[in-house]
């Protein structure tokens, strides 16, 4: 009978490096899709409350303003360049949506 040991320790050693190489990753880019997916949500919905409570123009840093206090409650910590850009897509989704 012959020792198996040193086949299964391979197989093992394969089987966690593929777990490592590539299940792993998979699970971190698909946590971190669906938590930018939900912050995206969650900053229309900070802009379009802005936009109704800040009426006038010239309240742009206010309305900026709410939005982070909005996203921070949320227990969002985010850049302000990405934040930035969450917001002016949500300004210019929120005004083609006015539009049509």
């Amino acid at each position: 009978m012959t020792d198996l040991t040193n086949v299964i320790s391979a197989v093992i050693t394969l089987i966690v490096a593929l777990i490592t190489t590539f299940l792993i990753p998979y699970i971190k880019v698909k946590i971190d899709k669906e938590k930018l997916e939900k912050m995206e949500s969650w900053v229309k919905i900070a802009v379009q409350a802005a936009e109704k409570i800040y009426k006038e123009s010239g309240q742009g840093e206010k309305k900026k303003a709410y939005v982070m206090a909005y996203l921070k409650e949320k227990g969002y910590k985010v850049d302000i360049d990405t934040l930035n850009n969450l917001i002016e897509s949500a300004v210019l989704e929120l005004d083609k949506s006015l539009k049509e």
